[in-house]
């Protein structure tokens, strides 16, 4: 085990930084070894006193190698510059269908350190083909989740056929997320469908509780992540999620903050805005669970969305969301929902020129690729 007193923002709480335990190019598993405060803690007679400083965070999976030791009287201080991913980034969908081999290697070459595996329309994966596919991203330290399909909903007004097909969609997300090795299962929250919203949340909450068993019974008990929409007069309101998460500890809330833009009336200009909904998910999120957000340019109407845009053809930016996940200890993942390759790229140079770092990865492609991939409901 390692030892280290905290300091500053960064490790006010116990944190895990993930070690490599292998040789870097084996791109083998990671383990999470705690961190705690030492102060309490007298070194072993005849030895001196160890001090593990934590500096500078940056976004490679990497841990530094040790820094000369600095001895002072009595004491001596050996530093490690731990290399902490405070921010991944990557598309909405599988670069390419064709094999696990081509969707890594592109996803690799556009410099992406996340992606989710699109279901919305549908399942297009099997087993083998999402083994495959998270074998050779955790290679590249690419991190995963998996979107579920657009009727995997729990809260159904009753436990019929429809409630079947969309439990049976959420467990073989499940199945696809333990075989791939994804972080994450992404879902909608449903609708009201004439009920209040308190009684449509319960029903949320306890239709989940019963797909969690069936999960567990067969080894698919996957973090679950529920989005924010982007209709005002459904569920899935900041308040629903927030509330569905606090009552399910393994359900995380997603945020999506085109939905918030649109919901708001393009509210979210300031870094405030961005800021009060991450302090509000930190509140909710377990300890060591990233932020797990949505992101691209919106259009909307009457407080609706109605479409993604590329970006800087509305009015959502990415610097300031930069600038609010640079005050939390928290690593995010950030997940690109914009039309075309472009605007992937630039929006991820604002948030890593936000966050006063460079991208972890820059793209080997000298000039993003225009090209406007498959829309992506949501």
């Amino acid at each position: 085990m390692v030892l280290a007193q905290a300091s500053g923002q960064f490790l006010g709480e116990r944190v895990a930084v993930p070690l490599a335990v292998s040789r870097s190019h084996e791109g083998r598993d990671d383990v999470e070894i705690p961190l705690l405060h030492v102060g309490g803690l007298p070194p072993e007679v005849g030895e001196p006193e160890i001090d593990v400083e934590l500096q500078e965070v940056d976004s490679s999976w990497a841990l530094g190698h040790a820094e000369k030791p600095r001895t002072t009287v009595g004491r001596q201080t050996l530093r490690y510059v731990a290399k902490v991913p405070r921010l991944r980034y990557g598309p909405a969908r599988v670069p390419s269908r064709e094999s696990p081999e081509k969707a890594v290697r592109l996803l690799a070459e556009r410099g992406y350190t996340a992606c989710e595996i699109d279901f919305e329309g549908g399942f297009w994966m099997d087993y083998p083909w999402a083994q495959q596919f998270g074998k050779l991203a955790r290679r590249r330290r690419i991190v995963l989740s998996v979107h579920a399909p657009i009727a995997g909903f729990m809260g159904h007004v009753e436990r019929d056929r429809k409630h079947g097909m969309a439990v049976g969609m959420l467990d073989h997300s499940a199945g696809i997320a333990r075989a791939a090795g994804a972080e994450l299962v992404v879902f909608h929250p449903g609708f009201l469908l004439g009920r209040t919203r308190k009684r449509a949340l319960a029903q949320v909450v306890e239709q989940l509780a019963d797909l969690r068993a069936r999960l567990e019974a067969k080894d698919r008990a996957v973090p679950f992540g529920v989005e924010v929409m982007g209709r005002v007069r459904e569920l899935g309101s900041l308040e629903d999620v927030l509330h569905i998460s606090s009552r399910l500890p393994w359900v995380r809330p997603v945020i999506d903050f085109a939905h918030l833009h649109a919901v708001t009336d393009g509210a979210f200009t300031t870094t405030k805005a961005f800021r009060d909904v991450l302090s509000a998910a930190n509140k909710v999120l377990p300890r060591g669970a990233p932020f797990h957000i949505h992101f691209s340019d919106i259009a909307y109407a009457n407080r609706n969305e109605t479409k993604h845009l590329p970006y800087g053809e509305g009015t959502l930016r990415a610097e300031p969301l930069g600038k609010a996940l640079a005050r939390f200890a928290r690593p995010a993942t950030v997940i690109t929902e914009s039309p075309g390759e472009e605007s992937h790229q630039a929006i991820r140079t604002e948030l890593f020129a936000a966050l006063g770092t460079s991208s972890a990865r820059r793209s080997s492609r000298t000039k993003a690729s225009s090209s406007r991939p498959r829309s992506r409901r949501n």
